[in-house]
């Protein structure tokens, strides 16, 4: 540069020094793109972001990626009940674990997994029956059975609240040797007819043991009839009016029968009465032991005169009957039982007294 150039006028100055401070500005904007062609894309996608948003904050680190977290446990199975399985053996190997699918898939046949489990035996066995009732052993008599015979008889009863109704009874007695059979009806006497309010029948053998029941039968008046079967070959007594059963035992004898065996035992040997006298007793429902005791001899008023008799009582028996039975027996009269009665628990009374014996066997 020449001292002349140097001494140009001030305002050229000014000019010539921006015209050059504009070419040094376009010389750097070209070095400058030239060096941003060259930038990584992802410094350069941030050099045009921060040229356009000069205030937003610096960037922070991106989250670490989240840990994918182990699925789920399946819901517990519901823990069957506890059953005792006799002689089961159980798998070491746990039952695989079944999925229930949705309810509209449900499938009508069971889970393999319950399908593969053995019967169940029933929770518990069923109850055996219980044993028939023992009955005390009664002591053994010598017998003489009396002859056939029939029967009138005055029934006069006493109601618990003192009521009085008189009546009439029927029994035909009919020894064949080696069996019998022995029929009672008690009723009411009308003008021209007769009710009967009780009938009962009793047929069996007759041995060395006296009186032999196989089948008793009882009917009263507005109930059906009730049947007791005795079984000496099964040792058994049943019931018809229930499904209990009592044991046999020799010289067993029902209701109606009953008379006619004591009448048996005094016959054969008058001492077998003194202490007491032991009968087991089949009746609707059950078997019973009855115990008579002798009272004594006793005089008789009846319509047949005055009559000797021996006296015998069985008293009530707690526990298995509340009522009392006497019975009296003539010895002039092959031992027939000549009256009868019995004292209910509440006070009734009922009395048979013989009327008329008719003899009709020796």
């Amino acid at each position: 540069m020449t001292s002349a150039s140097f001494f140009v006028p001030p305002r050229r100055r000014t000019v010539l020094f921006v015209a050059v401070i504009g070419v040094l500005h376009v010389l750097a904007l070209h070095w400058l793109g030239g060096q941003a062609g060259r930038a990584p894309v992802h410094e350069q996608a941030q050099l045009v972001s921060l040229a356009i948003v000069p205030d937003v904050p610096s960037p922070q680190a991106e989250p670490a990626a989240p840990v994918p977290l182990p699925p789920p446990p399946a819901p517990p199975i519901p823990a069957l009940p506890v059953i005792d399985l006799p002689q089961v053996v159980v798998p070491d190997a746990p039952l695989p674990l079944q999925v229930a699918p949705p309810p509209s898939s449900m499938p009508e046949s069971p889970a393999p997994a319950l399908a593969q489990l053995p019967a169940m035996a029933p929770a518990a066995e069923t109850a055996a029956p219980a044993p028939p009732p023992v009955v005390e052993q009664v002591r053994r008599y010598k017998t003489n059975v009396p002859a056939s015979a029939e029967f009138d008889l005055q029934v006069d009863r006493r109601d618990a609240d003192g009521t009085k109704w008189t009546g009439v009874a029927a029994m035909s007695w009919q020894n064949k040797g080696d069996s019998y059979r022995l029929n009672l009806e008690v009723g009411l006497s009308m003008l021209i007819t007769r009710i009967n309010l009780l009938v009962l029948s009793s047929e069996g053998a007759i041995d060395a043991t006296g009186v032999v029941p196989i089948k008793a039968t009882e009917k009263r008046r507005g109930r059906a009839q009730t049947a007791t079967h005795f079984d000496a070959a099964g040792k058994t007594i049943r019931f018809s009016a229930t499904t209990a059963t009592a044991p046999w035992q020799e010289g067993a004898q029902d209701k109606a029968s009953l008379p006619f065996q004591l009448a048996a035992i005094g016959r054969a040997d008058v001492n077998q009465l003194a202490g007491n006298i032991d009968i087991l007793v089949g009746e609707e429902k059950e078997a019973t032991v009855f115990r008579f005791q002798l009272v004594g001899e006793e005089t008789l008023d009846t319509s047949m005169g005055r009559l000797q008799t021996w006296h015998l009582r069985r008293p009530p028996k707690r526990g298995s009957y509340s009522s009392q039975l006497d019975i009296w027996l003539a010895p002039s009269l092959q031992w027939y039982p000549v009256q009868i009665r019995n004292t209910e628990a509440n006070g009734a009374l009922t009395t048979q007294t013989v009327s008329k014996i008719t003899v009709t066997g020796s």
